[in-house]
């Protein structure tokens, strides 16, 4: 069960182990390597939202990636079984995160928060927007009737989301931030100082130019791709849809201590 209150870092690793989080997570290696390969291979759906050109074609070079930014196994002759994710870089990538936004915090910047995973990191986002904006930050309101051909781009509880069939989508997609930033040069509105997002919102935003930092799975390269390159500042290394989106809480608790926040 999650624990009460804001852990420790010691507490923090072994709570993220225990609900799989990190550790061994449920991702299978095959599913891992899949996604690596279709990244080195040019499929657009795996570069969520990034313009990755050629430079990530030899998929071995997508695993010392993912090797040293997540975790996994480094071995590229490991092609089923059990992967990991180390709870030790989820932790680290944390404190990064924090950083940035305590620099948001300090400056009292605009901040958009956006999900394409609500089923296990919308309040994990939600928790930071309200944290955010109780230390004197603007967070972004979306413009009004957006859409892309997946649904409509929404915003609940201060979080972008999209919206299909009255369902809240998970999408890997990066049309979706490119909507709200289209959207919000339309309208005049000034662009965010930051974004906190994962999958392709995360992607398009540090493509574009923003300060972007985000939450990654081990079968979702891009991102740690970009950070490497310096595109997305931050990414987390985590599993995204655990059992319970409780289980979050403990970590989001953390971070917010670590960022000056809570």
């Amino acid at each position: 069960m999650p624990i009460p209150g804001t852990p420790s870092r010691a507490e923090l690793v072994d709570h993220l182990v225990r609900t799989r989080i990190a550790g061994d997570v449920a991702t299978p290696r095959e599913n891992n390597l899949s996604h690596y390969r279709q990244l080195a291979n040019g499929n657009r759906h795996y570069w969520l939202g990034l313009e990755l050109g050629d430079r990530w074609t030899d998929e071995q070079d997508v695993l010392a990636v993912m090797a040293e930014r997540v975790g996994v196994n480094d071995d590229p002759e490991y092609r089923y079984g059990q992967d990991t994710i180390d709870p030790e870089l989820t932790v680290a990538g944390l404190e990064r995160m924090a950083g940035r936004l305590r620099k948001a915090a300090d400056g009292q910047q605009r901040v958009l928060l956006a999900t394409g995973h609500p089923g296990g990191l919308l309040d994990v986002h939600r928790a930071t927007a309200t944290a955010l904006r109780a230390a004197g930050c603007e967070i972004v309101v979306i413009p009004d009737g957006l859409q892309t051909e997946e649904g409509y781009v929404m915003q609940f509880a201060d979080v972008a989301v999209l919206e299909h069939g009255a369902t809240l989508w998970h999408t890997h997609s990066g049309e979706p931030m490119k909507a709200i930033l289209t959207g919000l040069e339309r309208e005049g509105s000034p662009l965010p100082d930051l974004v906190v997002a994962d999958h392709g919102w995360a992607g398009y935003a540090g493509q574009h130019g923003i300060d972007s930092v985000g939450y990654a799975d081990s079968n979702d390269p891009a991102l740690f791709v970009a950070e490497s390159e310096g595109t997305v500042q931050v990414t987390v290394p985590l599993d995204d849809h655990v059992v319970s989106p409780r289980y979050y809480d403990p970590m989001t608790a953390f971070l917010l201590a670590e960022a000056g926040l809570a």
